[in-house]
């Protein structure tokens, strides 16, 4: 037999199962409620205009679409979304955007572009538990800053990277999802936004910017982007259709400077040459007969819905010593319980009793946030929510 582990890669090996994502797989149960997916609902999938959209791009441009395509992305739909992004103040050439497969792989691609092993980058605790996979895969070392309910907190950001400067250390970048963020919903103020920018020129580092849930805002003012606000070329930000359009197309983009998607550019062409031709010229249409605004519209009336009925369900069932984030958009609350219980442990419990989450401590990068579970609202029916909240809460009450 060949001893294969003497031929992987030191991160590979590094590398664990997940103990959450094979209790997860339980959830595949059909009598199991599961808030833990951060899937949209397959009812907001624009099926119709797909399908008749995918005949349409056929007809006129078979050769094309069914073929390679350029590495940075189809032009059409790197106009389209140019014109797009104009409402955000965003102002961004074609050349400045690179079409992925997914957001995930723009996470690979910042890695791969910025991360050599042992650098130290800054994360919100919690944060998105993909960025996490993404940047520990390239070995570098993390350092937390806590939020609160208007995200990453300032000041401690501030005290960090102070004392990283005082050991003579600084940060590649600083990762934030600034909307509506995955896990806690919270969204980051424009006052903050500003600061971080500030923060970012003094210490002469790099800012992530990770917004794929900026569109879905159900309530509240949205606060510019971060990208719109920087003045110095320090912002990389990512956004995706996979939220507003279908994940199954694994249609992302990432943009800013332009030497910077150069470089991602060139790794991209290492990983995957390019991203699906047809995939892009389906979107490109979509949003070029202005279908995209009008289903953004629907799905926000869809998930605003479902939101309340969560919030209020909580309202209704949970003891009163449990708190959670009571988010404007996106898709998910961030519920916290009492310091001394433990959501790993509480899980099995749940799942016996057919209702599933996604622990808080897979989301922050030392396993810290034990007393905390991430629920989502977009994929599950409105009776589920009801009852699945209903069941949630007397696992909790049964173990306090």
């Amino acid at each position: 037999m060949v001893e294969y582990e003497m031929f992987y890669s030191n991160p590979t090996t590094k590398a664990k199962r997940s103990e959450i994502r094979e209790l997860l797989k339980l959830t595949r149960k059909p009598e199991i409620i599961s808030f833990a997916g951060g899937l949209p609902s397959p009812l907001s999938f624009p099926v119709k205009d797909i399908k008749e959209i995918c005949q349409y791009v056929l007809e006129k441009d078979a050769d094309v679409v069914l073929q390679y395509g350029p590495t940075e992305g189809d032009m059409s739909l790197k106009e389209e979304l140019a014109k797009w992004m104009e409402k955000d103040n965003i102002r961004v050439s074609p050349e400045q955007i690179l079409i992925t497969n997914g957001s995930q792989q723009g996470l690979d691609l910042v890695g791969k572009i910025f991360l050599n092993q042992g650098d130290i980058i800054i994360v919100e605790m919690p944060t998105y538990i993909g960025g996490l996979q993404a940047f520990n895969s390239y070995m570098v070392r993390m350092e937390g800053v806590l939020q609160d309910d208007n995200g990453m907190n300032m000041d401690l950001l501030e005290r960090k990277l102070g004392e990283l400067k005082g050991r003579g250390e600084k940060p590649k970048f600083i990762y934030v999802v600034p909307d509506f963020q995955n896990p806690s919903g919270v969204t980051m103020p424009e006052d903050r936004r500003r600061k971080l920018l500030e923060l970012a020129s003094e210490y002469d580092t790099m800012i992530i910017e990770d917004s794929p849930y900026r569109e879905l805002r159900y309530t509240g003012n949205q606060p510019p982007p971060i990208y719109s606000l920087d003045t110095e070329g320090r912002v990389v930000s990512m956004a995706t259709f996979s939220k507003i359009f279908c994940p199954g197309f694994r249609l992302a983009w990432i943009y800013g400077p332009a030497p910077l998607i150069d470089k991602m550019v060139m790794a991209k062409q290492g990983i995957d040459l390019c991203s699906p031709s047809f995939n892009q010229a389906v979107a490109a249409e979509f949003m070029r007969r202005g279908l995209l605004s009008k289903h953004i519209e629907k799905i926000k009336e869809m998930y605003k819905e479902k939101r309340q009925l969560m919030l209020d369900s909580l309202e209704k069932y949970m003891p009163d010593s449990v708190s959670w984030t009571k988010p404007e958009g996106g898709l998910f609350l961030w519920v916290k319980l009492p310091e001394d219980m433990n959501t790993v442990e509480l899980l099995k419990k749940a799942i016996e009793n057919n209702v599933a989450y996604v622990i808080g401590s897979a989301f922050h990068y030392d396993g810290s946030g034990k007393n905390t579970m991430r629920l989502n609202f977009s994929f599950p029916s409105k009776e589920q929510i009801v009852e699945g909240i209903k069941r949630l809460s007397e696992v909790i009450k049964k173990e306090m």
